[in-house]
């Protein structure tokens, strides 16, 4: 029986789903992204037998702090979320890195998170589609223009004030620059004058 060395030597892994396992995130699914071969082993109920954890599986990863009936949803969500970060699996491999969570190497190497190379591990800004008027609701006029340093510096606001309103805990994680504490003090203050 392979040991758990010699499976992160091979570059694969056995997961166990658990409700009490380390639980699953971004930085998680690029781990398992780099690897040849993953194996998930799905509970029914009351688990598996915890001689499967300490002798057959290397991890126990929780989508959740929540219990379901099986492992099955689990592992869906992994494989979606891992596949979508294997190259070649999503047309522009590149928008993998603007998203939510991405709090990896920049796109274009020119330093910190900017609002279109990366989240820098916020949540993404908000998208628009066309038309620009939907049913008298207009895309935000900064974002039509044609100012793409205003566009930028709304982009990145954008993501801040959603990652403050949805899940403030991410902004003790992550490297805020000078800017993104400006731009945070200004909707602060906007936000107490109204």
């Amino acid at each position: 029986m392979w040991s758990r060395n010699h499976r992160v030597a091979a570059k694969q892994s056995v997961v166990l789903l658990s409700a009490q396992g380390k639980r699953f995130d971004q930085k998680l699914a690029s781990e398992l992204a780099g690897l040849e071969r993953i194996v998930l082993i799905c509970g029914r109920y009351e688990g598996v037998d915890e001689r499967v954890g300490t002798h057959l599986a290397n991890r126990e990863i929780s989508i959740g702090d929540y219990v379901l009936s099986g492992g099955e949803l689990g592992a869906a969500v992994i494989v979606d979320a891992v596949t979508r970060l294997i190259p070649g699996a999503v047309g522009n491999e590149a928008s993998t890195r603007q998203e939510s969570f991405f709090a990896g190497p920049e796109l274009g190497g020119n330093g910190g998170p900017s609002s279109t190379c990366a989240s820098g591990g916020l949540l993404d800004y908000p998208h628009y589609t066309r038309p620009a008027d939907f049913r008298g609701i207009k895309v935000p006029e900064v974002l039509v223009n044609g100012n793409h340093e205003d566009i930028k510096r709304w982009r990145r606001r954008s993501a801040l004030e959603k990652t403050k309103q949805n899940r403030p805990d991410l902004l003790s994680t992550v490297q805020l620059s000078d800017e993104d504490r400006k731009l945070l003090t200004e909707r602060s203050a906007a936000s107490r004058e109204q």
